[in-house]
């Protein structure tokens, strides 16, 4: 199974466009600062080209990822086991004829929906208790988790 780097590359934007309309003022920004107890001259410290280049490596790394929970085929050559020389042939044989199975960007955001209710807003939720934020502080980061991970889910399966 060959990766895509192109889609993996332009799903890791996706945080950082969604983010940038999540968190502005007139969406949930004024919200999220409140909650999170930041101010908007605390925000205006920090570096910010390590920040986003950090935001997109991360990014990049949650994209890669997704391809492993939304593309079926990658863990077909595992179940094939034994010598990879005699392997091969049913390998190609099976990717032939199920190779393109389930890779739409439907099937993707799906994937990408079920890994942020079942993985990221359990793993955000126990964080946010544990610094004593509020349940809007959790639904505001956990919601803009899981609408990203759909769309990164949907654009590392859907784009073949």
């Amino acid at each position: 199974m060959e990766y895509n780097f192109l889609a993996i590359l332009v799903a890791a934007f996706v945080p950082l466009v969604i983010g940038f309309i999540w968190y502005h003022p007139k969406t949930f920004g004024n919200a999220w600062m409140r909650e999170s107890g930041v101010t908007a001259e605390s925000l205006k410290g920090g570096n910010m080209a390590v920040i986003f280049g950090l935001t997109f490596l991360f990014s990049f790394l949650f994209a890669f990822a997704l391809q492993f929970l939304t593309n079926h085929q990658t863990g077909a050559l595992g179940m094939i086991g034994g010598d990879a020389s005699k392997a091969l042939p049913s390998y190609n044989a099976f990717m032939s004829d199920y190779g393109m199975a389930f890779r739409t960007f439907k099937h993707g955001a799906l994937h990408g929906f079920i890994a942020g209710v079942l993985l990221l807003f359990p793993v955000m939720a126990i964080n946010a208790l544990f610094e004593r934020k509020s349940w809007k502080y959790i639904w505001i980061n956990s919601g803009f988790w899981l609408l990203c991970a759909i769309l990164m889910g949907g654009i590392v399966c859907g784009w073949v």
